[in-house]
């Protein structure tokens, strides 16, 4: 199933709080980034974010999902409806977060 622009709307609504947000359809999908860095994703209409450190603390019983078949697991973000905890958690995990890949 593939995620609703109504959904991202929504997200990127609740981390208008924050510069630098951006989003990229791909395969029916959105990938998501917070100053040029991938932060997660919507799939499936879900929130899901990369397991990094900031995040995992921020979010101790957060369950791990696949976005889609043969992917790394990532973490569901259930509390979209926060737009403080989003932002918090979105702006906590850059530094983590791994530099745009550079095109040879």
């Amino acid at each position: 199933m593939a995620s609703t622009k109504e959904y991202l709307d929504f997200v990127l609504e609740q981390l208008s709080g924050l510069d630098e947000i951006s989003s990229r359809a791909m395969m029916g999908e959105y990938i998501l980034y917070y100053r040029g860095r991938v932060f997660g994703g919507i799939y499936d209409d879900r929130l899901l974010v990369k397991p990094v450190l900031a995040a995992m603390k921020l979010m101790p019983d957060a369950e791990m999902e696949l976005p889609y078949e043969g992917a790394k697991e990532m973490l569901l973000v259930d509390d979209v409806d926060n737009r403080e905890f989003l932002c918090k958690l979105v702006e906590s995990m850059w530094e983590e977060l791994p530099d745009k890949k550079k095109k040879k």
